[in-house]
């Protein structure tokens, strides 16, 4: 192997014309220190770096590769479409059975806007939701990430209800004067906002399971009062589901909701990740009465060039075709808790405090002895026990999340054979 193929040498080598050697900031490893690993190529639940080590998946681009690298019928699906053309700037028929697909396993969305990434459906869920009601006051929670659009580089304030100030440079304080930031699973916190301001609040986006502070709930309370003034005060409630979207239930995070809620739904719903099946895609949804707003029927205006983009359409339906099929969500689920409770089960009996959680193919776990609630209590303590994991899982073929606060991914190409080697590998890992 040349020396120039090591990854050590390709970090080098990007640096000197990539800001940090990386096109998104976690992948330079700051977190856990060390070297990240280029990757090479993927198959199934593997990926193979650029020195040839391969890795069992945990990443999975982020969430997206629900089936796994290079599932044959999306393979299939995606090789066809690009023969047909890359990109139009005019609609096609897959769009339409995209968001077909989608609102049929959704049943709060009446109708869809595909646009390319989280972070671009996330900000237009927000025009949207204060162009249709007239307001502009956001509320957010503290470690739930909705994407890089300077509204939402936001963290909480000093006081209970106070506004946030910009975590970025570059971003205007005055760009996030209508941005509050509430603590999540606080439901104190929430009743005094909108006491305090509700006939303001055009809106309070949340992720119904939180993946950019590890894996942490909302709780059925937490959710119930949010739903519920909401309603009271006219504002609309904004689930972004970009991670959790299709990923922990087929009827995705709200589905699961809805069973434990009598009439819940949201307003408005943001999706990403899977609905792409690993190509730039994502969407935003709601009722008819809402969408109305949206440009060309109305006032908000939204628009993108690769927006229903022909060949990542035919991944993201080739992706919603296989994960809708009978008895594929019951498989994925027992996989991942099988991982999950394995892991559990492993630290104890090293005598490590170790938690976890997971729903779907989503999951995480806390050097703790109970779950965190919120993004407090998630960032206060084991950061220097997972980094030592996180390496010695690394060294030993598993390739988790490269910083203690980012969900993980269970694909359906897992194997018992993966898990248990998983399993093994963690053994000793905490024992390092």
């Amino acid at each position: 192997m040349s020396t120039e193929t090591t990854n050590a040498a390709l970090f080098e080598r990007a640096q000197a014309v990539i800001p940090g050697g990386v096109n998104s900031p976690v992948r330079a490893f700051r977190a856990v220190g060390g070297t990240p690993r280029f990757i090479r190529s993927a198959q199934g639940a593997y990926m193979v770096d650029a020195e040839g080590q391969r890795y069992i998946d945990y990443i999975g681009s982020w969430g997206p590769m629900i089936l796994g690298h290079g599932h044959p019928a999306v393979l299939e699906a995606v090789q066809r479409a690009a023969t047909e053309g890359f990109s139009f700037g005019a609609p096609t028929e897959r769009e339409i059975e995209l968001v077909e697909a989608i609102i049929e396993q959704v049943p709060s969305v009446e109708q869809l806007r595909l646009v390319s990434s989280g972070t671009e459906a996330a900000m237009s869920a927000i025009r949207l939701a204060r162009g249709a009601t007239g307001r502009s006051l956001l509320i957010k929670f503290e470690g739930c990430y909705h994407g890089h659009a300077d509204a939402l580089l936001v963290k909480a304030g000093s006081g209970l209800a106070t506004f946030g100030h910009p975590t970025s440079a570059g971003v205007p304080a005055e760009v996030v004067q209508h941005t509050m930031v509430l603590e999540y699973n606080n439901v104190e916190q929430l009743e005094e906002a909108f006491a305090l301001q509700g006939a303001e609040i055009a809106c309070v986006m949340v992720e119904p399971i939180a993946g950019n502070m590890n894996f942490v709930r909302s709780s059925v309370p937490f959710m119930t009062r949010l739903r519920q003034l909401c309603t009271r005060h006219g504002a609309l409630l904004v689930l972004d589901e970009v991670m959790s979207g299709f990923r922990v239930a087929l009827g995705s995070a709200q589905s699961l909701y809805a069973k434990l809620i009598p009439g819940f739904k949201p307003d408005v719903s943001v999706f990403g990740k899977v609905i792409g099946g690993g190509m730039p895609l994502a969407a935003f949804g709601a009722s008819r009465a809402v969408m109305q707003h949206l440009a060309p029927l109305g006032p908000v205006y939204q628009a993108g060039t690769l927006s229903g983009n022909p060949v990542a359409t035919a991944c993201g339906l080739a992706t919603l075709r296989e994960i809708a099929k009978p008895g594929f969500f019951d498989a994925l689920a027992a996989k991942t808790k099988r991982l999950v409770d394995g892991l559990e089960t492993v630290a104890r009996e090293e005598g490590v405090p170790l938690v976890g959680d997971c729903e779907g193919g989503m999951f995480g776990f806390f050097f703790a002895e109970s779950l965190p609630q919120n993004y407090k209590t998630v960032m206060a303590g084991g950061t220097e026990r997972f980094n030592r994991f996180f390496h010695a899982m690394l060294d030993r073929g598993v390739y988790l999340a490269p910083a203690m606060y980012e969900a993980g991914f269970v694909s359906a190409a897992h194997s018992d054979a993966d898990i248990d080697a998983t399993l093994e590998a963690a053994r000793t890992a905490l024992r390092a």
